[in-house]
């Protein structure tokens, strides 16, 4: 692999505009390798739903003037569950979201953040259940263009070792719902490496999911969080996981098989087609400005002369004392983390290499005042010797084949 021409290494000074995170932390079932944000809740109160929707609102009002003279680019629902609200509760917030900034629909085709017509991307997370798929009409109606479906797995034995609410069975009438209520941009998620899982049982996963033609395919290996009941088990002894090279080979074939049929890898672990990029993920990876609101949201807060560098804004991870900061107007639950200089140059570097289009030598001159190898110079060198990394004559970096599959060797040399 070799640096592209549209490079894209840090925050664009002139970007004037935002994306907007709504997390809905409720979930079914809290499956044992999570280590998100989240509440158990096996039906969702009306009470609880109604009270958080006022509380998200609440604090998009009193953030929005953070973001002020920006224009709307991406709105996220995820989670959580987000779909297990009703869909007049999304409707709300939608509306909340569009009256706090105007909609950007000039943004440039090298951003694909709004699509031909002009409707900029909105994403909702969903799970396969009986109840989120009687929704996807309503959903569908409300605007909301982009569904990001949790699959994990086509096969039974996998989602009930991976503590999945659903079955497989379950997973392909949503997808069918999805298609009839107008969905024509649908992104599957799924899992490698799974435990017990086979080269074999993953390449099956891997050829069903491709065989529905999705427009978007994210396959993350599965990674064992301190304090989930995985990381438990992980230490007893109790995880029959397969091993890195069985892992690397899952990962090799899962990029032959997507080029295949027509899915490019634009990230490390994310694969699209042709304008189906996931526009609101791309702006976290190119370090540009996110508001995050909700139980254990974050937002990527901008430079200013108390955070020259900028920073993040970190919501309080439980549900009580989220409501209780939000109806309370204490905003001293919230956590600020502030970046150095050498902080934001590491992101910058890690994060626009997780990109396979690459890091730009001349945008990071522009921001740090000076290309990366005056910052960097031993490292660069160091993985470019081990085949990790490549450099073309403007000093642009992007990771190689083999950096991709030992992306956290390199990210390392920039944290």
């Amino acid at each position: 692999m070799t640096p592209s021409s549209d490079t894209t290494a840090t925050a664009t000074p002139t970007d004037t505009t935002v994306g907007l995170y709504f997390h809905i932390p409720f979930c079914e079932r809290i499956c044992p390798y999570c280590d998100f944000a989240v509440v158990a809740a096996r039906t969702l109160d009306p009470a609880v739903e109604d009270r958080y929707v006022a509380a998200l609102l609440t604090e998009l009002e009193a953030r929005t003037a953070d973001f002020s003279q920006r224009q709307l680019a991406t709105v996220y629902f995820g989670g959580g569950t987000p779909s297990l609200l009703r869909p007049e509760s999304l409707a709300r917030l939608l509306a909340a979201a569009r009256a706090a900034f105007p909609a950007s629909n000039s943004e440039s085709a090298e951003s694909a953040e709004s699509t031909e017509d002009g409707e900029i991307e909105i994403t909702l997370e969903v799970n396969p259940s009986t109840l989120e798929r009687s929704r996807l009409p309503a959903f569908r109606e409300l605007g909301i263009n982009r569904i990001s479906l949790g699959i994990q797995s086509f096969d039974d034995t996998t989602l009930k070792k991976l503590g999945r609410a659903h079955k497989a069975s379950e997973s392909w009438e949503s997808l069918r719902a999805a298609r009839a209520a107008g969905f024509e941009n649908l992104s599957l998620d799924l899992i490698l490496a799974c435990p017990g899982q086979s080269l074999a049982s993953f390449q099956r996963d891997l050829e069903s999911a491709l065989g529905f033609g999705p427009e978007h395919l994210s396959v993350y290996e599965l990674t064992i969080e301190s304090g989930t009941p995985f990381a438990l088990a992980n230490e007893r002894g109790q995880l029959a996981r397969p091993g890195d090279d069985l892992a690397a080979q899952m990962l090799e074939l899962l990029v032959e098989r997507c080029r295949a049929a027509g899915l490019s890898r634009y990230e490390i672990s994310n694969y699209a087609r042709p304008g189906f990029e996931s526009a609101h993920n791309s702006r976290y990876w190119a370090r540009r400005a996110v508001l995050g609101t909700g139980m254990g949201a974050w937002s990527s807060e901008l430079p200013h002369s108390e955070l020259p560098f900028g920073g993040r804004r970190m919501n309080p991870r439980s549900l009580g004392p989220y409501l209780d900061s939000i109806e309370g107007g204490d905003r001293s639950a919230v956590e600020i983390d502030r970046l150095s200089e050498a902080q934001a140059r590491g992101e910058a570097m890690f994060l626009g290499l997780r990109r396979a289009s690459g890091l730009a030598a001349a945008a990071f001159e522009t921001e740090f005042g000076g290309v990366p190898r005056k910052f960097y110079s031993q490292q660069i060198d160091r993985l470019m010797h081990s085949s990790l990394i490549a450099e073309n004559a403007t000093g642009d970096l992007c990771l190689t084949e083999r950096g991709m599959l030992l992306s956290d060797t390199v990210f390392a040399n920039f944290v």
